[in-house]
């Protein structure tokens, strides 16, 4: 592991994922990404359903010599990343990440500069400018502008929309309380929670910025086969679920 500069954000810094058995084979190559950064984190930990854990294979559990936590939580699908430690750590900020990509050394230490600069604002490494209708409705996100690298994204916005695979940089207090409602999460957006964090974020009235360096998106091949990405955009599970959030809470503020 190479040495490590402190983050210096007044608080503690979590990275945090989680996983399931399909993508056990590539996980280890992700987390030794993940604990090999320039930067420091406080913790860096690993969520699984409790029934998943017998199930790790050794090149993840020796990790832990390494810095790593596993953490056993109730089974919140890709919620898992996140929940859990705003749970168990209020007033950190947290690093999200996925749990098939390779992070690049400099990758924490990126979000970490930006946080420093915005530091009320959720940094990401990748994003689409979401857009709206003439009444104020997002329109289908297929027709969202993916390429936000032409655009002032690495100034705090409203509308810009992280993607959760490159890696999301969340302060303390970003979201609204209703950010931690199980029932509504998982009824609403319960395979989106990029859509359900994006919306939690709005509703406190935090905005977001993407980092310039921007993300190179280096996935291991076997774990796409098992991805929500495809299938997300191929059955328009993105424009359902926003539908959702609209009826539910309004227009994304």
């Amino acid at each position: 592991m190479t040495g490590r500069k402190p983050h210096e954000l007044g608080a503690p810094l979590i990275v945090t994922l989680t996983s399931y058995p399909p993508r056990f084979p590539t996980l280890g190559a992700t987390l030794r990404s993940l604990l090999d950064q320039t930067v420091q984190a406080d913790r860096t930990i690993l969520w699984l359903a409790e029934q998943d854990l017998a199930l790790l294979p050794d090149d993840v559990i020796v990790l832990k010599d390494f810095g790593l936590e596993i953490r056993t939580c109730a089974d919140l699908r890709s919620y898992k990343k996140l929940i859990p430690a705003l749970q168990a750590f209020p007033g950190a900020w947290f690093a999200t990440a996925d749990d098939d990509v390779y992070y690049r050394p400099d990758w924490l230490e990126g979000l970490v500069k930006e946080a420093r600069t915005h530091r009320r604002t959720v940094i990401a490494t990748r994003a689409h400018l979401a857009r709206l209708d003439e009444a104020g409705r997002l329109v289908p996100y297929l027709d969202w502008s993916a390429n936000t690298h032409h655009l002032r994204a690495h100034l705090p916005q409203t509308r810009l929309f992280p993607t959760g695979v490159g890696g999301v940089l969340y302060p303390p207090g970003a979201f609204a309380d209703a950010v931690m409602d199980e029932d509504a999460f998982l009824r609403l957006c319960p395979h989106g929670d990029d859509i359900w964090f994006f919306w939690m974020a709005r509703l406190a009235g935090t905005d977001q910025v993407r980092t310039p360096l921007g993300f190179e998106l280096l996935a291991w091949p076997q774990s796409q086969d098992v991805g929500l990405f495809h299938e997300n955009q191929i059955n328009s599970r993105n424009d359902l679920q926003i539908r959702n959030m609209e009826e539910a809470y309004g227009p994304v503020p």
